[in-house]
């Protein structure tokens, strides 16, 4: 399905930018019977719900009009915010999130875990630095961007 989201990245950019707003994700997946196209939209300040209406209308009249239709099948379009567990996609993600308190989860386990919450320290090309809170103390770890699965914004508690 990289294929089709690869053509509604393309079709959809052009809108998201005319309203100065940044395209963070485009899922096309299949739920029960049924599939979504979802796209997850932002901007300084955050998304409202207008905005994603307003998104919504243009994005459905440009996909209305191409042919041959870019999805043959049936399916919903959804657009949203990303919400506060904003996930981490692109490098320029990573770079707005340090400082901030974000979620990992690992291919393979480091320490016997293959999910760590800290503080996003430091993000170079090829690691990142958390600084994880353990009991009562904390401690600075080094993880390889490779073996990332995926990252997101967190709400520390």
């Amino acid at each position: 399905m990289s294929n089709v989201v690869d053509t509604v990245k393309t079709i959809v950019q052009p809108i998201v930018d005319e309203f100065n707003f940044e395209l963070v994700d485009v899922e096309f997946v299949k739920e029960g019977k049924s599939w979504f196209l979802r796209m997850y939209i932002d901007k300084p300040g955050g998304i409202d719900i207008e905005d994603c209406a307003l998104v919504s209308e243009k994005i459905s009249e440009k996909m209305d009009a191409i042919n041959p239709d870019p999805i043959p099948q049936a399916y919903f379009l959804e657009v949203s915010s990303p919400g506060a567990e904003r996930p981490l996609k692109k490098e320029q993600d990573y770079q707005n999130a340090v400082g901030s308190y974000v979620n990992i989860s690992l291919y393979e386990p480091v320490d016997g875990e293959k999910m760590y919450e800290g503080t996003l320290e430091e993000v170079n090309e090829d690691s990142l630095i958390l600084t994880i809170r353990i009991k009562t103390r904390e401690k600075k770890m080094e993880f390889d961007r490779k073996k990332i699965a995926k990252a997101r914004l967190a709400i520390k508690f």
